[in-house]
């Protein structure tokens, strides 16, 4: 199903997210720079995009780390899955940290993160004196283990 998202290039020389491959299931983000930025070891940035979105209600848009500059040079977002809800009508701009031992530079067109924009439902919560029970209980936090030996 395709779904149609409204997109505002506050930037002239911002670059429109798009899917890489056929069946990628997130569309890459681009770096909207007029000079490169340096995201020193341990430490963040806030990378603009140069781009605001208008979701339709009932859904949301995820940013997400890319593998590339996670495997490679240990680039994240810290706050992943960064949530951009369909009310928000600013600047959509990705938090990157740099988790590796030397400095990485940003220029103007990388491709910093990758966005799935997802459906969203409401909730509505029943407060009740006790939850059903099951097998797995209250386990978690390595509850199963490592190895599958």
């Amino acid at each position: 199903m395709m779904i149609k998202v409204k997109i505002v290039r506050l930037n002239q020389k911002a670059i429109l997210p798009a899917y890489a491959t056929p069946h990628a299931a997130g569309m890459d983000i681009s770096a909207c720079l007029d000079s490169p930025v340096s995201v020193a070891p341990f430490s963040t940035e806030l990378i603009p995009t140069g781009l605001a979105i208008e979701l339709p209600e009932g859904f949301e848009a995820q940013l997400r780390p890319r593998s590339g500059l996670a495997l490679k040079h240990l680039i994240s977002l810290p706050n992943t899955p960064a949530t951009i809800d369909a009310d928000y009508r600013g600047e959509v701009k990705v938090i990157l940290i740099n988790y590796g031992k030397e400095p990485f530079t940003v220029n103007h067109g990388d491709r910093i993160a990758q966005m799935v924009v997802s459906r969203v439902d409401k909730v509505s919560f029943e407060e009740v004196d006790e939850l059903t029970d099951t097998q797995r209980g209250a386990g978690g936090f390595g509850h199963t283990g490592v190895s599958n030996q």
